[in-house]
């Protein structure tokens, strides 16, 4: 991928994102600063965030799709999906609390994830591709913070900050594909024992496994493949919901169980 950005550019807004991640603090978007950014001067910044959080010991053990369904391209204001990387340090057991005082602007959603058997690589990498690696999908819930002022930012400026990944709970009733409609899996999200979101796993780009080849597609730019054995998360099947701390989610999936979480 080219950019636009030097060097000392993308290590100084790697810093800013990680001192906000880190530290739990607002920033203003990137772009208000270079305003010409562009996504993949966003994904300069991200990789060099990985590399950083590798440094520091974290393991990477996948991807993430990011804003895959109209409903989260509204309610952000973006049009194109991004990919963002999820390491071991993010994951939390089911049925344990989860800190909100260590993040900024913590929203919840619900997500059908993959894990893959096979090597998958771009660039024309396709639905039965990715169905055809996947050992198993499983519900997981991502706990997503956006690091920007008033929890507005642009695709570049979400992209350099990873996609908002934060945490996220992995759990429930693992299947086989071949063995459930991958795209036909109603959801509904509990918050403190009332829905609030309701939605089917085909808001996902119209197939979760066509946001899983997204991801690998991007991940060729970039001069990389998803390995065997990587979990990936498809995107946000509703638009996120708010959370702080004493509230109790529980999100429901047709065939895959359910995922519980409670934050403090």
């Amino acid at each position: 991928m080219k950019t636009n950005l030097t060097q000392e550019q993308i290590v100084r807004f790697c810093e800013r994102v990680e001192g906000a991640q880190r530290r739990a603090h607002d920033i203003a978007m990137l772009t208000k600063e270079f305003p010409q950014m562009t996504v993949e001067d966003g994904y300069a910044v991200q990789n060099a965030l990985r590399a950083r959080f590798i440094e520091q010991g974290e393991k990477l053990i996948g991807w993430k799709a990011g804003l895959t369904s109209k409903a989260k391209m509204v309610q952000m204001g973006v049009d194109k999906p991004s990919i963002g990387f999820l390491t071991d340090a993010m994951s939390r057991p089911e049925n344990t609390a989860i800190s909100t005082h260590d993040m900024v602007h913590p929203r919840v959603e619900c997500e059908v994830a993959f894990v893959t058997k096979a090597d998958l690589s771009g660039p024309a990498c396709t639905r039965a591709d990715v169905l055809a690696a996947t050992d198993f999908v499983m519900p997981a819930v991502e706990v997503i913070d956006s690091r920007y002022e008033n929890f507005k930012f642009d695709l570049p400026s979400v992209i350099a900050d990873n996609s908002s990944s934060a945490r996220f709970v992995a759990g429930g009733r693992p299947r086989y594909v071949d063995d459930i409609e991958v795209d036909g899996i109603g959801v509904a999200m509990e918050l403190n024992g009332e829905i609030v979101e309701m939605g089917s796993s085909a808001a996902v780009m119209g197939h979760p496994a066509d946001a899983v080849a997204m991801v690998v597609n991007i991940l060729h730019d970039m001069g990389e493949i998803l390995p065997a054995g990587s979990f990936v998360m498809s995107g946000g099947i509703t638009a996120a919901v708010a959370v702080k701390p004493g509230d109790n989610v529980i999100a429901r999936y047709q065939d895959l169980g359910s995922v519980s979480l409670r934050f403090e």
